[in-house]
């Protein structure tokens, strides 16, 4: 099959293997982006860096809390200009106060204050008016169990967008310090749980098929490539758990340590009961556009 230079180029910025490689991944997996990245793995060709770079959707993430509540949301603009208009931020912070106050589930449906319309309809008007379309991608809403905090941050003016609930005896200025530097550490670091006990057993799966088949590749005997892999998974745990983590202000300590350290100046023990990390257009793949080839290929039927 045919395979397009701009797919090669976002598999290339994505695991900084060489142009050749990505070419021949893309080939042998019948142009099946994620499954070329996972073959440039298992050759060890590409990073398995969780910061490799995602082609961003335009929009803003959204977050809002008062300690008791929080809640998270990502709207999705056509364009980074459409994004700093005040129509768009004005709805984008609509839809948080909305979050709010009303249950969690479908809220294309219900009743948006502002307008008195529904959501689904307030949107129609807002894209109407702004002339581009704007989706509501994803949204969270944490309202806090027992004793605890609830807790937000934002990063880059919303570009992430990071919402956390901490389990703890009351919510002390030590409690509230604490709530922020594990969202900050969370929206740099991008934990992907917060314990091992708490990653999911088919991320482990795959993540010791990929290190089982890079050893192969490689040429390490297959009696010792288990203990290999074994060595491995512990480092990719300790490197993707919240709370294994160094913590990102203090590198000499974990996040774990941290928390034993801030349980006693709350007087009982604080934990990270559970986060949301939004990061604007991840995952979503945006169309680019080659200027010159469009106004070439206009200027043909003239």
């Amino acid at each position: 099959m045919s395979i397009s230079a701009t797919l090669v180029k976002e598999l290339r910025e994505k695991t900084s293997a060489g142009m050749m490689d990505c070419k021949k991944a893309l080939e042998e997996t019948n142009g099946d982006f994620e499954a070329a990245v996972e073959w440039l793995r298992k050759k060890g060709l590409a990073s398995a860096s969780k910061k490799a770079g995602r082609i961003a959707a335009e929009g803003s993430v959204y977050v809002e809390s008062n300690g008791k509540t929080g809640v998270i949301a990502e709207i999705n603009s056509e364009t980074d200009f459409v994004a700093r208009n005040d129509g768009f931020r004005d709805f984008a912070k609509d839809i948080g106060t909305h979050l709010m106050t009303n249950p969690t589930g479908d809220i294309m449906t219900q009743k948006f204050a502002k307008t008195g319309k529904t959501v689904e309809e307030s949107l129609k008007e807002v894209i109407a008016t702004i002339g581009e379309n704007i989706v509501i991608r994803r949204t969270a809403k944490y309202d806090v169990q027992g004793t605890g905090y609830v807790h937000t941050y934002l990063h880059g003016e919303g570009k992430i967008g990071v919402l956390l609930e901490i389990g703890a005896p009351s919510a002390t200025d030590d409690v509230k310090t604490f709530a922020q530097d594990i969202c900050l550490h969370i929206a740099a670091m991008n934990p992907m749980a917060i314990s091992a006990a708490e990653m999911p057993a088919d991320v482990v799966s795959k993540e010791k098929e990929i290190l089982r088949a890079k050893g192969l590749e490689s040429g390490k005997k297959a009696d010792m490539i288990d203990k290999i892999v074994e060595g491995q998974i512990r480092k990719f745990l300790a490197e993707s758990c919240l709370v294994d983590q160094a913590f990102v202000k203090n590198p000499d300590i974990k996040v774990s340590d941290y928390m034993k350290e801030t349980g006693k100046k709350a007087g009982g023990d604080v934990t990270i009961r559970r986060f949301v990390r939004y990061e604007l257009g991840e995952g979503i793949e945006k169309k680019s556009t080659d200027f010159a080839a469009e106004v070439a290929a206009q200027m043909k039927g003239h």
